[in-house]
């Protein structure tokens, strides 16, 4: 049963709305969704909304509201989206962090970065090194319950003014545990910002 299996609701612009357990199972015809966090009203605003799951087996699922209960609404599924749409879900987050060089890296020791924004498949970030496209490096992610410590590929990079670099990274080599944490870390980030805009 699913009954405490939470999901983040975002609707179709991939904004955050709310959290929301699931009472039914993901398959059932309607779901019932209770709505946390007296939200219930920011997700009754829309037609259609789409729940994230934290758990990397759970595919997204777009649905369409029929009706509310109190804190709860009820869900008929209209798709099942692909998995890259979670891992694309990019939140704007500012933190000093560190990266780390690799065996196989042309520079040693540790470097000063301060991120951009961080999706569940990767992170954005400055920092005065030169790495090159496809070089990998590990990264302290902070914003998790615990800082992990995670390897990323250059996917670009962008010079900028004081020899400083923009890089955009994918995560490389993550074990389900970090997925996870990373997951409900920009799943947390995303209610926080928009709460912060209301």
């Amino acid at each position: 049963m699913t009954s405490s299996r939470t999901y983040l609701i975002l609707d179709t612009q991939n904004h955050a709305l709310a959290n929301g357990e699931l009472a039914t199972a993901p398959d059932a015809s309607p779901m019932r969704l209770n709505i946390l966090n007296n939200k219930v009203d920011d997700v009754m605003a829309h037609e259609v909304i789409t729940l994230f799951s934290a758990s990397s087996e759970e595919l997204p699922i777009q649905c369409r509201i029929l009706r509310q209960r109190g804190d709860a609404v009820l869900l008929e599924k209209i798709a099942t989206l692909d998995p890259e749409v979670r891992r694309n879900l990019r939140v704007p987050v500012k933190f000093d962090t560190f990266l780390y060089a690799l065996p196989s890296s042309s520079w040693t020791g540790r470097r000063s970065a301060q991120s951009i924004d961080l999706s569940c498949g990767g992170i954005a970030f400055y920092a005065d090194c030169q790495l090159e496209l496809h070089e990998q490096a590990e990264i302290v992610v902070t914003p998790t319950e615990e800082p992990v410590i995670l390897r990323c590929e250059v996917l670009r990079k962008q010079e900028l003014q004081n020899d400083r670099f923009l890089y955009a990274t994918k995560f490389v080599d993550m074990c389900e545990d970090e997925e996870v944490v990373v997951r409900e870390a920009v799943f947390s980030l995303q209610l926080q910002s928009r709460d912060a805009q209301n």
